[in-house]
């Protein structure tokens, strides 16, 4: 007999074999589906678990200062809404556990206190319990165009701290950190501006703290980028917005006192500043006489040409733009006409000088006392 079989079988018989293999791979494929989603929903899941419990909190220390309040009669669940409030914690979650952790917790006083945005939150309740110079005791204002003396009258009120210390503090210019190019004068390098004043504050801590400020406005404002491009040293620029601040005192008129300053000190032209001979000679007035202007000091600016040796006051970050940023112009002279509006003229001309000088003159005779005090 044949082994063959009948031919009409065959086919069919084949048929099977395909459809049998297809079975067994559709069954591989599914495994490998069960398979892989299982392993992704371990990972997922592991991930999840392995993340369960966790608070979101802030690692590092920090970014940018701020100061936080801590009102009367907070709770920690409420002093915990402020900083969240502030971005200085990211959970009260975080700050629930902080809290737990510490059994200091409940010693927060109420006050003000300087903090920085993004802390971990155990490193946020713990400045609160030991605050230090993080605690502020009190705010104090330093006005623009005021010189270091006076500076250090308005420090002394301020913050109750004595002169003695502060005339200490400024004979080691190092100390409170001044830049190189102050050559160890603080005349002009106490920015002014409102201050808070810490527990643990000392004069020392206190002047580097303005200096510190004048440094970060001069960076602002790119004041060594601005000196080289006047061909100027950033401590001329310094001394040129010292004299700004005090001969004007609207925005207005700062950068084209500016270049009337450039104009006459590239022209050899004595700068002839009444603001400078007061500085000289101390004098509590808006003007000068003939006899203050024979001064023989080096900032007597009618006597010699240049700039005097040094600031003559604190200037703003107005007047620090404006030194910056002369406005350009031809104007060789300026005269404030009234000094109850500030009102300030410009001119390229002696002739024109002379007819606003007029106007001045005009003003103090409608003014008696104004222009001598």
């Amino acid at each position: 007999m044949s082994s063959m079989l009948d031919p009409d079988t065959r086919p069919s018989a084949a048929k099977e074999i395909v459809h049998q293999g297809k079975g067994c791979l559709a069954v591989l494929l599914a495994i490998a589906v069960l398979v892989g989603g299982g392993w992704f929903v371990y990972s997922q899941g592991k991930s999840l678990m392995s993340n369960f419990g966790e608070e979101p909190d802030y690692t590092g220390a920090g970014k940018a200062s701020i100061t936080v309040t801590v009102p009367n009669g907070a709770t920690l669940d409420e002093i915990g809404g402020v900083l969240l409030k502030d971005d200085v914690i990211k959970s009260t979650q975080a700050w629930d556990s902080a809290v737990a952790s510490e059994e200091r917790a409940t010693s927060i006083q109420p006050g003000r206190y300087i903090m920085r945005t993004q802390m971990p939150a155990i490193d946020a309740l713990r400045l609160l319990i030991n605050p230090g110079e993080s605690r502020v005791r009190a705010q104090f204002t330093i006005p623009e165009g005021l010189r270091l003396s006076k500076q250090v009258d308005a420090l002394v009120k301020g913050t109750k701290i004595k002169r003695s210390a502060f005339e200490k503090a400024l004979d080691n210019p190092k100390s409170i950190g001044l830049p190189s190019y102050a050559k160890g004068n603080p005349e002009g390098f106490l920015f002014p501006d409102t201050y808070e004043l810490t527990a643990d504050a000392t004069a020392t801590s206190t002047l580097k703290q303005m200096v510190d400020e004048y440094k970060s406005v001069a960076d602002d404002i790119d004041l060594q980028a601005a000196a080289k491009k006047l061909d100027r040293s950033p401590y001329e620029v310094l001394i040129v917005a010292s004299i700004i601040e005090r001969e004007v005192n609207q925005d207005q008129y700062r950068a084209k006192v500016a270049q009337v300053l450039y104009n006459r000190l590239d022209q050899g032209i004595p700068l002839g500043l009444d603001s400078t001979v007061i500085y000289a000679e101390n004098l509590n007035t808006n003007t000068t006489t003939p006899k203050d202007r024979a001064s023989k000091s080096k900032y007597n600016t009618y006597l010699r040409k240049g700039l005097p040796p040094g600031p003559i006051s604190a200037p703003g970050k107005a007047a620090l733009e404006a030194a910056a940023n002369p406005e350009p112009g031809k104007w060789l002279y300026f005269t404030t006409v009234n000094f109850d509006t500030g009102e300030t003229k410009f001119a390229e001309t002696d002739a024109e000088f002379q007819q606003i000088v007029k106007e001045f003159q005009a003003y103090c005779q409608s003014n008696p006392g104004r222009c001598d005090s």
